[in-house]
């Protein structure tokens, strides 16, 4: 077995039964989520009862949306993690409010339910329901013939496709209720995601045809291995599920912060892309290489108070290309979190 680096280890049985514990967070792990989760309060100050989607880098203020779209799981999940972390009644009142209005994306056509219902229930202390019912509703959009839940049309396009970020928060979502439908969506996308050079993250199947590559998002994109490894992370917490891990190695980069896309050399980073990696990392018990992610990420990127600069929404649309992004911030938090034991991955 090739060695990993960092001093990660393989993970022992005792490991993966949770009898072993890892070692003390690094000193600058609990302030960082500290200065993130104080960044919380402030946004909430800001945008009320909307959804918070990017910030300018100058000012902080926020970019909002009225339903959240394909975000507002992961703004549910970080005044989840504050009100943990601060133990406040007004802070567990408003996560409960925010949660409650994710409920309507249940029935809603599109796989990012994983993300919106997943990620926004995950440290919920009443999230069951609104879950279940997600999965439930998941499972009956699931298409046997495909092998996976379709796109969607939610957002407006072809029905008919798969997508990356559909991938992540759908696979454990769906085992609630069927564990070979969330295998076979994973299964499914890693065949269609990595089974072409250069890897394509986006996939449209017209009934002519068969599934077919499709130009956006690019291939350099960094999203796109960064969703698929928070995926496989999910993936081998099914039954049988320790294959998938094996793909880790291929699908993280080499750089802790990644270019936004590969193709454009002298163009932005992304570090939502990182934050996802460090937590697919953790949770991969590849924590060495996790851990120099994170410090990368708090040491270059991280304000005092509290924003994860450096984000890029669409390169290609130049939509938010340096800026903090609430999926940036959430990720970042839940691995810090997860680093520094006030959370052992939610009901993840």
């Amino acid at each position: 077995m090739k060695a990993r680096p960092d001093g990660d280890a393989p993970p022992s049985a005792d490991r993966r039964a949770g009898r072993v514990k890892p070692g003390p967070a690094p000193g600058w792990a609990a302030p960082a989520l500290g200065s993130v989760l104080a960044r919380v309060a402030v946004t909430r100050a800001e945008v009320g009862d909307r959804f918070p989607l990017y910030a300018d880098p100058g000012t902080g203020a926020w970019r909002t949306t009225a339903r959240g779209s394909w975000t507002g799981g992961f703004w549910a999940g970080l005044l989840w993690l504050r009100a943990r972390h601060t133990g406040d009644p007004s802070d567990r009142e408003a996560a409960l409010a925010c949660t409650a209005r994710l409920a309507d994306w249940a029935e809603a056509d599109t796989s990012t339910r994983g993300l919106i219902l997943w990620y926004g229930t995950v440290f919920a202390d009443d999230g069951e329901l609104i879950r279940k019912q997600g999965a439930r509703a998941c499972r009956d959009a699931f298409d046997a013939e495909l092998g996976l839940v379709p796109w969607g049309s939610a957002f407006g396009g072809p029905r008919l496709m798969a997508r990356v970020d559909g991938v992540p928060g759908m696979v454990p979502l769906l085992a609630m209720v069927d564990v070979e439908a969330a295998r076979s969506h994973l299964c499914r996308h890693l065949d269609l995601c990595l089974g072409s050079r250069p890897s394509s993250w986006s996939w449209l199947h017209p009934e002519a045809t068969g599934w077919t590559a499709c130009a956006d998002p690019p291939p350099g994109w960094s999203r796109g291995p960064a969703w698929l490894l928070l995926a496989l992370a999910e993936g081998v917490r099914l039954p049988d599920g320790d294959s998938f891990a094996a793909l880790a190695d291929t699908l993280t980069p080499a750089s802790p912060v990644p270019l936004a896309d590969t193709a454009h050399p002298g163009g932005p980073l992304d570090t939502s892309a990182a934050a996802i990696t460090a937590l697919a990392l953790l949770r991969l018990e590849r924590r060495g290489r996790a851990v120099g992610v994170l410090e990368v990420l708090v040491d270059r990127h991280l304000t005092a108070d509290g924003r994860l600069l450096d984000g890029c929404y669409d390169l290609t649309a130049g939509t938010a290309v340096r800026h903090e992004l609430i999926w940036g911030d959430f990720f970042l938090a839940y691995a810090l979190a997860e680093l520094t034991g006030q959370v052992a991955g939610g009901t993840g």
